[in-house]
């Protein structure tokens, strides 16, 4: 388990980037043949994901339950989009596959959302906690002085 920050932390990022949400949900639990391959595909993108940063992939964090959520940072929307488009990689066979195997059937559900975010767009704080999501990829400052609320966090670093 990583170390716990103790105290108040900010994550900062002072150029773009991309949150992308991806998942699914396993609609029939016992169909296991159609939503475990999902799972395996997964897996597999993330491993080739995090030892190549010049994917422009910058970490994120997994939850697995009925409904699997995947919190991913990238650096840039373009990079993302090359990564699904890209014939070397896992992702495109992946998608294939599901389409042929899973389509339209209602076996297993499959979802993303994508947001280009800005600096100064976003704020969060961290208390106490292990690096986690955002945390995990940015550079970290003790969340006192103008970072101690909210509104302070919104401002951009060049207005820190």
């Amino acid at each position: 388990m990583s170390e716990i920050l103790k105290g108040r932390w900010t994550a900062r990022l002072d150029e773009p980037f991309v949150l992308f949400i991806i998942g699914m949900r396993i609609n029939k639990l016992w169909l296991v043949h159609r939503w475990l391959p999902l799972i395996i595909q997964m897996s597999g993108m993330l491993r080739e994901l995090y030892p190549r940063p010049e994917l422009g992939f910058m970490g994120g964090k997994t939850w697995f339950g009925r409904t699997i959520v995947l919190i991913q940072y990238w650096r840039s929307f373009e990079e993302l989009e090359a990564y699904a488009k890209a014939k070397d990689n896992k992702h495109l066979p992946a998608w294939a596959a599901f389409n042929r195997l899973i389509g339209n059937n209602g076996d297993v559900g499959i979802y993303h959302e994508t947001y280009r975010i800005e600096p100064g767009q976003y704020e969060n704080v961290f208390v106490n906690m292990p690096p986690t999501l955002i945390n995990a990829v940015a550079p970290m400052l003790e969340a006192k002085g103008v970072h101690a609320s909210a509104r302070g966090r919104m401002k951009p670093s060049t207005q820190s």
